[in-house]
């Protein structure tokens, strides 16, 4: 297993560029989370002109409805959403500036294309561990649509958060990758 490479936030396309698929990486800085509706309402908003509650530009979005958190707790379970659920609009964020993405899932092809043409990679975060993964968020505060309880759109500060790139700014996909190396051995 190699040894993790360490970025902190935001992820410029000269920091991306460094990232291969089969990566791991530990992430610190800020990251915004958001599930299907929330993207759904920002896209509505894009199309609106009107203004996204955070600038795209050189951000993450983690595809996480967080639990409630307990007492004493920053966030409760913090695990991946299926990615899938947000192939209809991760194209027109990705084309806005976005340049990264957690979940767990495969990507359509036309997301696929919108990171190769515009520079963003998916990372994928360990399904099952959201409460692990949660102990690597330091901060998390909701900063638009509320009305989404878990899927509302959050601010979180982590530190460590350990991913995989699963699909680099080139379009290696680990998925084909690791199918590829099995069926040779």
């Amino acid at each position: 297993m190699s040894q993790a490479i360490c970025i902190e936030t935001p992820l410029t396309q000269e920091k991306l560029t460094g990232l291969k698929a089969g990566d791991n990486v530990l992430i610190s800085g800020v990251i915004y989370t958001g599930r299907d509706a929330a993207h759904k309402k920002m896209v509505e908003e894009m199309e609106q002109d009107v203004e996204l509650p955070f600038s795209m530009k050189d951000q993450i979005i983690y595809f996480v409805g967080p639990t409630p958190a307990k007492e004493g707790q920053v966030i409760g379970s913090a695990g991946p959403t299926t990615s899938g659920r947000m192939d209809a609009y991760s194209p027109k964020l990705i084309a806005e500036g976005l340049t990264g993405m957690i979940g767990k899932g495969l990507r359509s092809p036309d997301v696929v294309e919108a990171m190769k043409k515009h520079g963003a990679v998916y990372f994928g975060a360990i399904g099952g561990a959201g409460a692990l993964i949660a102990k690597r968020i330091v901060s998390s505060e909701v900063i638009a649509y509320p009305e989404l309880g878990p899927e509302a759109v959050r601010r979180l500060v982590v530190k460590d958060f350990p991913v995989i790139v699963i699909i680099d700014h080139n379009g290696n996909n680990l998925y084909e990758i690791g199918k590829a190396q099995y069926k040779k051995a």
